[in-house]
């Protein structure tokens, strides 16, 4: 079984069946543990529901969903998700943002209360990693859009999640900063290899960034194409003007078009 497990998975919004919103219906996709996928397809297609799905936000309607071979039948706590707004508390310092998931986490924040010095240090650490080093005691109102997105995936990863979520984190940024962050996700993952489900509306961020990118179809939404993405890594912002790159992105992006015209 593969790390995330979803077998003819259906989602339906609403307490009553028949009236509800079917959102995703009958997907199939299997992801292996510390791999890193993308999902495409057309707007409002079921991407973010898909999410909800996999972290037990929602429960499927039917199907199975399965993570690290357990059902998924309540909310993880081994996941990690940022989102494309960074969501960061705006009165409290950006170390204290990254930290605050080991305050309020069932099963962290005793740990936590009992020896913080490991996981302030880790926090620090991660910052660094993301270029935030000498921000640590900033707020986020004193930092760019980016910055705070920045801090917004430490916030996710500091708890040492096995599975992240990202649902649509770069959107919201300009171009030049989102491609920015692609490099830094990127060196996030590559130096400790936890599994991603990345949303995202971005072809060229999906195939960057990912090993596997899933389309989806309209809605009801369902996996109508797997692409894998055989490209050396590291990868540079000068490889996406590379033939293999773009022949990856035309090849997602005509199956786009017929699911929108499906």
């Amino acid at each position: 079984m593969a790390f995330v497990d979803i077998a003819d998975a259906s989602l339906i919004y609403g307490e009553d069946g028949e009236s509800g919103t079917l959102a995703v219906k009958d997907t199939t996709l299997g992801i292996e543990r510390g791999e890193f996928v993308a999902v495409v397809g057309p707007s409002g297609c079921g991407k973010s529901s898909l999410l909800k799905l996999v972290s037990g936000l929602n429960l499927a309607t039917a199907g199975r969903v399965a993570v690290g071979g357990e059902a998924v039948v309540r909310p993880l706590k081994i996941v990690g998700m940022a989102f494309q707004n960074p969501t960061l508390l705006p009165w409290r310092r950006v170390i204290d943002n990254v930290l605050l998931p080991m305050e309020v986490a069932d099963g962290l924040r005793s740990q936590y209360r009992r020896d913080p010095a490991p996981f302030v240090a880790k926090a620090r650490d991660i910052l660094a990693t993301v270029g935030l080093k000498g921000f640590e005691d900033k707020h986020p109102w004193q930092l760019s859009g980016g910055m705070q997105q920045r801090a917004s995936l430490c916030r996710a990863l500091i708890h040492n999640p096995a599975l992240l979520l990202l649902d649509e984190p770069f959107a919201a940024l300009d171009a030049f900063t989102r491609e920015e962050l692609w490099g830094v996700m990127q060196t996030l993952w590559l130096k400790e290899r936890f599994t991603v489900i990345l949303v995202t509306h971005d072809l060229r961020e999906a195939t960057f960034l990912a090993d596997t990118v899933y389309v989806m179809s309209n809605r009801p939404g369902r996996v109508i194409y797997t692409r894998k993405i055989d490209l050396k890594r590291p990868r540079t912002l000068e490889g996406c003007f590379e033939p293999a790159f773009v022949d990856h992105v035309h090849a997602l992006r005509d199956h786009i078009s017929i699911a929108r015209s499906s």
